[in-house]
C-alpha cells in the first residue's frame, strides 16, 4: 500500500517556508486534564495534587501510572554530528532535536523532550541523565560523534534502569538490514549467500556490520578512510575485523567491490561509476550518505538491480524513521530496561513483514509515512521484550 504522503517530494521546501516552520519552535505541552474552574485546579494542583505525591513516595512504582515519565522519551544529544554538518553544538542542534520529538509524538505517541547538553565529557553526560532519570523514560542519543558515541551508549545502557538507543547506529542499522531482506526476497535470496561491503566505519557502518551479521551475513568487508579495516584499527573497529572479511581483502573500496552483491555507503566518500560495473551481476546499492549519497542513484541504477538512498525524492528511502517511533513504543509497552539485539532484529523483521506482499525493485522497504509500521514494529518489540531475560 503506497500512501499519497510517500509519494517522494518533488522540489525542496523554500527557505523562507522552512524558517516559517521554525518559527518559535516546533513544539509545545498540553493538557491531558481540564483546567477551567477551580475544581479543576485543586485536582490538578493543590490540595489534591498531594495526595498522588504521598502516594508516589510510598510506592515509587506508582509514578509510572500518574506521572508522564514512564512515557517520556529523552532525546540528548551534544551537537557534535549533527546531520552532515558536523560539531555545530548544542543550540544548534536543537531543532534537529525537536524534530525528533515531533517524529516520536507522531509516529508513536510518545511524548518526548530534547536535552541539548554543553558538554561533550562522557562522564559528565553520564552523571546528567543519571541525576535527571526520575524525570523521563527512555534516551534517545542523538548526533554525537564517534568513537565517543559506542562507549557513552555503553555507560548509559549500564547506568540507567531504563531504554537508551543511539539512533544513528542502531536505528540507520536496523532500517537497513530490514530493506537488504526485502531486496533478498525480490531477488530470491538469502543474505548469508551476498557479498556486502559498506564503505564507513562511523557509527552506522559499525552497528549496520554488527546487526547483519546477527542477522546471518557470512561474507561483510567493512572499510573506512584507510581501506579495508583490521585488527590495528583498535577498539570497535578491532572487535569487527575479527569476524568480518573472511576472504581475507587487502586494499581499499576498489578491491572490495570487485565480484560483490551489495554495497552499502555510510560515509561521505565518492563511489566511481567504474567501480560499480565490477559488482557481481544483480548487485545493490545503498548509497546511504545525505544529501549527497556515495553515487547518484541514476548513475547506480545503469549498473545495479536494487538501488536506495537515504533521500525522499528517490524510491526506497532508507528512514530511521521507520524504526526508532516502533522500537522506543514496543520497550516501553513491555517495560523493558534495555534495547537488545533481539528486539532490533525483531524490529527489522516487522518493517519487512509490512511490504512482504507489496515487493518489487523500486519497492523493497514500506514508505517513511506507512502508518502500518511504528505499530507493527512496537508489537514486535513487545514480544522480543518479553522473551528477552536481558530485556526485563
Amino acid at each position: 500500500m503506497t500512501l499519497a504522503q510517500d509519494r517522494p517530494a518533488t522540489s525542496p521546501p523554500a527557505r523562507d517556508e522552512v524558517f516559517g516552520a521554525h518559527k518559535g519552535g516546533k513544539l509545545a505541552t498540553g493538557l491531558t486534564a481540564p483546567l477551567a474552574d477551580a475544581r479543576d485546579l485543586s485536582i490538578a494542583y493543590t490540595p489534591g495534587v498531594a495526595d498522588v505525591c504521598r502516594a508516589i513516595a510510598d510506592d515509587a512504582a506508582l509514578a509510572a501510572r500518574y506521572t508522564w515519565a514512564h512515557r517520556l522519551v529523552a532525546v540528548v544529544s551534544d551537537g557534535t554530528a549533527v546531520l552532515g554538518l558536523g560539531d555545530i553544538g548544542p543550540r544548534a542542534s536543537l531543532p534537529v532535536m525537536e524534530g525528533k520529538s515531533a517524529l516520536f509524538k507522531s509516529f508513536a505517541g510518545l511524548d518526548s523532550i530534547p536535552l541539548v547538553l554543553d558538554t561533550t565529557d562522557v562522564d559528565e553526560i553520564v552523571e546528567t541523565l543519571v541525576r535527571l532519570r526520575p524525570t523521563f523514560g527512555a534516551v534517545n542519543l542523538e548526533d554525537v560523534s564517534a568513537p565517543r558515541c559506542f562507549e557513552l551508549e555503553r555507560r548509559l545502557v549500564e547506568a540507567l534502569d531504563c531504554p537508551v538507543m543511539h539512533d544513528d547506529q542502531h536505528g540507520t542499522a536496523v532500517v537497513l538490514l530490514a530493506a537488504l531482506n526485502g531486496a533478498c526476497r525480490v531477488q530470491g535470496r538469502t543474505l548469508s549467500e551476498l557479498r556486502i561491503v559498506i564503505s564507513g566505519a562511523g557509527a552506522a557502518g559499525i552497528a549496520s556490520a554488527r546487526i547483519l551479521l546477527a542477522a546471518g551475513a557470512s561474507d561483510v568487508v567493512l572499510l573506512d578512510s584507510r581501506g579495508v579495516v583490521d585488527a590495528a584499527r583498535g577498539g570497535a573497529k578491532a572487535e569487527l575485523a575479527a569476524v568480518t572479511n573472511p576472504r581475507g581483502v587487502r586494499g581499499g573500496i576498489a578491491e572490495a567491490l570487485s565480484g560483490a552483491d551489495v554495497f552499502v555507503g555510510l560515509s561521505s566518500a565518492t563511489l566511481p561509476e567504474a567501480l560499480l560495473a565490477t559488482m557481481a551481476p544483480g548487485c545493490m546499492v545503498f548509497a546511504l550518505s545525505n544529501p549527497d549519497p556515495e553515487v547518484h542513484p541514476d548513475i547506480a541504477a545503469r549498473h545495479a538491480a536494487i538501488v536506495a538512498t537515504g533521500r525522499s525524492d528517490f524510491p526506497n528511502q532508507i528512514n530511521n524513521v521507520l524504526a526508532f517511533p516502533g522500537i522506543f513504543r514496543g520497550a516501553l509497552d513491555a517495560n523493558a530496561r534495555r534495547i537488545t539485539d533481539g528486539m532490533k532484529l525483531a524490529a527489522a523483521t516487522a518493517i519487512a513483514e509490512v511490504v512482504a506482499d507489496e515487493l518489487s525493485p523500486t519497492s523493497i522497504v514500506p514508505g517513511p509515512f506507512d502508518r502500518r509500521v511504528a505499530p507493527a514494529v512496537a508489537a514486535a518489540v513487545a514480544r522480543a521484550a518479553a522473551a528477552d531475560d536481558d530485556a526485563r
